[in-house]
């Protein structure tokens, strides 16, 4: 499976199950409700679909023009670092208004959910290229664009 058809299955399924842990742990880690934390959970998704279409267009463009072809671990590293020191920047101010804390406050909990979220999609990546195969651009079936 390969291009666009590739991303909404990934997403879909990363998110899906992102929005249950989100809430859950916003929910724990607070005094918001489940409800509340759900909210919050969704709209956090929303933007990290956006940022994950961007952030996997840049990175498989940057593979394609790498000479060592695959995903080795220090690359997956790479990968769900990059995607969540990105996302962190985007939700730490939602999170500070969503539930009326500090932004201090708000990094703590977001590094919260961040250590499980570089875990998850660590694992999540890795998982799903095993059960979908790898994309042309760590195979090299593709050109560079």
């Amino acid at each position: 499976m390969q291009g666009i058809q590739r991303r909404i299955v990934y997403i879909s399924l990363y998110e899906g199950i992102a929005i249950v842990a989100a809430s859950a742990g916003l929910a724990l880690m607070t005094d918001a409700g489940l409800g509340h934390s759900g909210v919050l959970a969704v709209a956090a998704s929303v933007i990290a679909v956006i940022w994950n279409l961007v952030f996997n267009w840049l990175f498989e463009r940057w593979e394609s023009r790498q000479a060592v072809r695959g995903r080795s671990v220090r690359r997956r590293i790479a990968h769900a670092i990059g995607f969540e020191g990105g996302l962190i920047a985007f939700l730490v101010p939602m999170f500070a208004w969503g539930l009326g804390v500090s932004l201090w406050q708000a990094l703590v909990m977001d590094l919260g959910l961040v250590v499980f979220f570089l875990v998850y999609t660590f694992v999540f990546n890795w998982a799903f290229d095993r059960a979908f195969g790898l994309p042309a651009s760590a195979t090299g079936e593709c050109q560079p664009a």
